[in-house]
C-alpha cells in the first residue's frame, strides 16, 4: 500500500516572510488591498499568498488567475509559483488574459473565429486620416495612435471624447479635440472595414462578452475563484472594468500596488483605483509593505524626502525603512554645462568598470530621449559599452537619420556666409525644428528634442571651433554616430525615468534633475507636477549601492540660468553636497576646459597666413606648408592608435584622427596643457588618452 502523500508545511512557506509579508500569505480569502513601496518584496508575498492557499487546500492551482502588465513580470511570477510547487496557476498580463477567453468563447458568443488583431495601429491611423484628408508625418501618425489607445483605456467614444479630453486637458496632436473626434470615428471604420481588432478591443470584447452572456460569464467565475493584480496603481478604466466582470459579486481579490509610483497617468492608467479599493470593499484587509530590501538607508533618506513633498492629492505616501546596512551617501553635482555633466558622468563609469563593476550593474537614467546624445558620445569616448533601453540610440532614430541627410545635402552649398548653429537650425526647420519647444507631448516632442539636440550640438562647435563650416560639423556627425556602436551585451544601461520602472541597478546616476526637466516643463498642473515628482521617487529607488544625482548650470557656451529641481532643495542634510541659497549644489572643483570666448583663429606658424580649415587649425600652419613631423614618431603614434582602437573597440580615428596625429608630432607636447592646446583633443580624450600618448612622445625622446 502507497504511503500516503505528506501534507504540505504551511509554516515554511511563511517562515522566509517578514512580518507584514506574512500577513499578506497568510490570509488567502476575502479582499485584500497591498500598498507595496518600492524593493519591499511585494511579488514574494503575493507568490507566496497563492502557494499558501493552493497547499492549504483552500483554492485550487487552476483556479487562480494573478494578472499583471508586462510578460517579463508575469514569467517571473510563474516561476516563483513553480519553485513553491504550485503548478497550473494562471499567471497572464490582461491582454495576455483576456485574448486567451476571446479565443475560447467567441465562437460560443459570436461564431466562427476571433478576428485577428493588430500587430501595430500606423497602417490603419494613416488611412484614417487619409480618408479625412489630413496629411501628417509618421512622428505625429504616432502620437495619433497613442491618443487613440487612451480613449479606448478611458472607455470614450468619438462622441464622448471631445468633452473628455478638454476636461483632461488633453492637446491631441496637431488637431482640436472635435478633430480628433473624427479621426478615432475613421479609425474605427477602417478597422471595421478590414475585418481586424486593436489590442483595446480584445479588452473591450471580452467586457462585451461577458456583460452580454451570464453564462459565459458564470464559466469564467466557475473557473477562477481568486484573482491577484499587481501593479493595481497602473489600471485604466477598461481592465478595471474587466477586472470587474471577472470579479462579479465575489470578493477573493488581492490588488498590490504603490500611488507613489504612479508615472503613466498619460496612458490612461490611474490610481484612483486602488486607493479607493476598501470603498468598494468596505471589509477589506490593507497591509502596507515598507520594508525596503533594494537600497541603502542613505538612498531611502533621499527617497522619502523627496516623496513626502507637497501634493495635490493628500494621500499619505508610505515611508520606506532601509533593511539593508549603511552605503555611502548619495551625491548631488553641479556641471558647467551639459557636455561637462556628460563628461564627468562616463569618468566616473569608467573608473567605477576599471574597479571591478560589472557595467549591467550600472545605469544613467534621464528624463527625455534628448538628453542622451551628449551622454552616448561622453560614453563612447571614455570607452564604454552601454545599451539604450525603450528607445532607439540617438543616431539610429528616424529624425536623426533624416536630419543627417538634409545637412549633407545644404553642405553642399554652404558659402560660410552664415553662423553655423543658425544654418543647422534653419536646414533643420524643414524637419519639425523651431526656436521653441513644442507645447505637445509624446512623440512629436521628443522628435524636437532630437533635432534641438543638434542645434545645441552645432553651437558648441561654433564655440569651440570658431569658423568651422557644415560640411565639417556632417563630419563630426558621422564620426559619432560610427563610434557609437560599443558592443551592448553588457554595457551600461540609458535609459528614461519611464523605462526604467521596474528595474534596479547596483549604481545610478540620474542626470539633468534642473528645473524645466524635472519636472519637465510641460508640467503645467498641480496633478503633472505629483507625477513628476512620483517620476524622480521612481528613479531614485532604482538604485541599490550608489546614487549620483547631477545637473547642468547650462548649455555649452551659455551663462547658465539652471536651478537644481525643486524637488531636490532643502537635501543637504541627506546628501554628499552642501547647499547654499536657492538650493544649487556647491560647484565641483572646476575642470580644465578651453576657453568658451570667441578669439580669432592663430596664423599659420610658418607663413602668418589666415587658417581657413579645421585641419589646419588643428596642425597650426598651412597644409601647403611644410612639416617638421618625424616619420619614425608620426609610425609610432599610428601604431599605439591601432592598438588602442582594437582594444576599444571602435574605429582608429575615434581614438585619434590622422590630422591629430600629426599635430602631435609636430608640436611634441610634453604635458595636460599642452595636449589640451590642440584642438580636437578636449577633457574627454585627454583623460581617456592623455598619458598614453605623453609616453608615446616621452619614449620617441629618449630613443633620439
Amino acid at each position: 500500500m502507497a504511503s500516503p502523500t505528506p501534507a504540505p508545511d504551511l509554516e515554511a512557506i511563511l517562515d522566509a516572510l517578514d512580518p507584514e509579508q506574512r500577513a499578506v500569505a497568510s490570509a488567502p480569502r476575502g479582499p485584500m488591498c497591498v500598498l507595496a513601496g518600492a524593493g519591499t518584496g511585494k511579488t514574494r508575498a503575493i507568490t507566496h499568498r497563492i502557494a499558501y492557499a493552493v497547499h492549504a487546500g483552500v483554492f485550487a492551482p487552476t483556479q487562480v488567475l494573478a494578472v499583471t502588465f508586462t510578460a517579463r513580470a508575469a514569467g517571473e511570477m510563474r516561476s516563483r509559483l513553480r519553485l513553491l510547487g504550485v503548478e497550473g496557476a494562471q499567471a497572464r498580463t490582461f491582454h495576455a488574459a483576456a485574448l486567451r477567453q476571446l479565443h475560447y468563447f467567441w465562437p460560443h458568443a459570436i461564431g466562427g473565429g476571433a478576428p485577428q488583431v493588430l500587430g501595430q495601429k500606423a497602417p490603419v491611423v494613416a488611412e484614417a486620416l487619409g480618408r479625412l484628408r489630413i496629411d501628417v508625418d509618421r512622428t505625429v501618425l504616432r502620437d495619433v495612435a497613442a491618443e487613440i489607445e487612451w480613449a479606448k483605456l478611458s472607455m470614450l467614444t468619438a462622441e464622448s471624447y471631445p468633452a473628455a479630453a478638454r476636461a483632461a486637458r488633453r492637446e491631441p496632436p496637431g488637431m482640436d479635440p472635435s478633430a480628433m473626434a473624427k479621426v478615432i470615428d475613421a479609425y474605427e471604420v477602417a478597422k471595421s472595414d478590414r475585418g481586424v481588432i486593436d489590442f483595446e478591443d480584445v479588452l473591450l470584447l471580452t467586457v462585451g462578452i461577458l456583460e452580454d452572456r451570464a453564462d459565459i460569464a458564470a464559466a469564467v467565475r466557475r473557473q477562477y475563484r481568486s484573482f491577484v493584480v499587481d501593479e493595481y496603481q497602473d489600471v485604466s478604466a477598461l481592465q478595471q472594468r474587466l477586472l470587474d466582470a471577472w470579479v462579479g459579486e465575489r470578493d477573493d481579490v488581492c490588488v498590490v500596488g504603490d500611488p507613489s509610483q504612479t508615472i503613466y497617468s498619460f496612458t490612461g492608467a490611474s490610481d484612483r483605483f486602488l486607493l479607493g479599493f476598501t470603498d468598494r470593499f468596505p471589509g477589506a484587509t490593507t497591509v502596507e509593505l515598507v520594508r525596503n530590501y533594494r537600497s541603502t538607508p542613505q538612498i531611502l533618506a533621499v527617497a522619502n524626502q523627496v516623496i513626502a513633498g507637497p501634493t495635490a492629492r493628500g494621500h499619505r505616501p508610505l515611508r520606506l525603512i532601509a533593511a539593508n546596512p549603511a552605503g555611502p551617501v548619495p551625491t548631488i553635482r553641479d556641471y558647467p554645462d551639459d557636455a561637462a555633466e556628460a563628461d564627468a558622468v562616463a569618468a566616473a563609469i569608467r573608473d567605477r568598470i576599471a574597479a571591478g563593476t560589472a557595467p549591467a550593474e550600472i545605469a544613467i537614467l534621464v528624463r527625455t530621449n534628448g538628453q542622451t546624445e551628449a551622454l552616448e558620445a561622453a560614453l563612447a569616448d571614455a570607452g564604454v559599452p552601454y545599451l539604450v533601453r525603450g528607445g532607439e540610440r540617438f543616431f539610429s532614430r528616424a529624425e536623426v537619420r533624416q536630419a543627417m541627410v538634409l545637412l549633407r545635402g545644404a553642405a553642399r552649398t554652404d558659402d560660410g556666409t552664415e553662423p553655423l548653429a543658425d544654418l543647422v537650425g534653419a536646414v533643420l526647420s524643414g524637419a519639425g525644428w523651431s526656436a521653441e519647444p513644442p507645447g505637445v507631448r509624446g512623440a512629436a516632442r521628443e522628435r524636437w528634442e532630437s533635432l534641438d539636440a543638434i542645434v545645441a550640438l552645432a553651437a558648441d562647435t561654433a564655440t569651440e571651433r570658431p569658423g568651422a563650416r557644415l560640411a565639417e560639423f556632417v563630419t563630426d556627425l558621422e564620426e559619432r554616430a560610427a563610434a557609437q556602436h560599443a558592443p551592448a551585451a553588457a554595457g551600461v544601461t540609458l535609459a528614461s525615468l519611464h523605462a526604467a520602472k521596474g528595474l534596479e541597478w547596483d549604481h545610478v546616476h540620474l542626470v539633468g534633475c534642473s528645473e524645466g526637466l524635472v519636472p519637465i516643463s510641460l508640467a503645467d498642473t498641480p496633478a503633472a507636477i505629483d507625477e513628476e515628482r512620483r517620476l524622480l521617487y521612481v528613479g531614485i529607488t532604482r538604485a541599490r549601492q550608489t546614487l549620483s544625482i547631477s545637473y547642468a548650470l547650462g548649455r555649452s557656451g551659455s551663462r547658465g540660468g539652471r536651478r537644481l529641481s525643486r524637488f531636490l532643495l532643502g537635501l543637504g542634510d541627506r546628501v554628499d553636497a552642501p547647499t547654499v541659497a536657492g538650493g544649487a549644489a556647491t560647484p565641483a572643483p572646476a575642470r580644465r576646459r578651453r576657453s568658451r570666448t570667441r578669439r580669432p583663429p592663430e596664423p599659420c606658424r610658418h607663413c602668418q597666413a589666415p587658417l581657413d580649415t579645421a585641419a589646419a587649425r588643428t596642425l597650426g600652419r598651412c597644409e601647403s606648408c611644410p612639416s617638421t613631423a618625424d616619420p619614425t614618431l608620426v609610425a609610432a603614434l599610428k601604431e599605439w592608435r591601432t592598438a588602442r582602437a582594437t582594444g576599444d573597440k571602435v574605429p582608429a580615428y575615434v581614438v585619434l584622427t590622422d590630422v591629430m596625429v600629426l599635430a602631435l608630432a609636430e608640436r611634441l607636447p610634453s604635458n595636460d596643457e599642452e595636449l589640451l592646446e590642440i584642438p580636437g583633443i578636449a577633457e574627454r580624450k585627454l583623460a581617456a588618452y592623455g598619458a598614453d600618448i605623453l609616453q608615446v612622445l616621452a619614449d620617441h625622446d629618449a630613443a633620439d
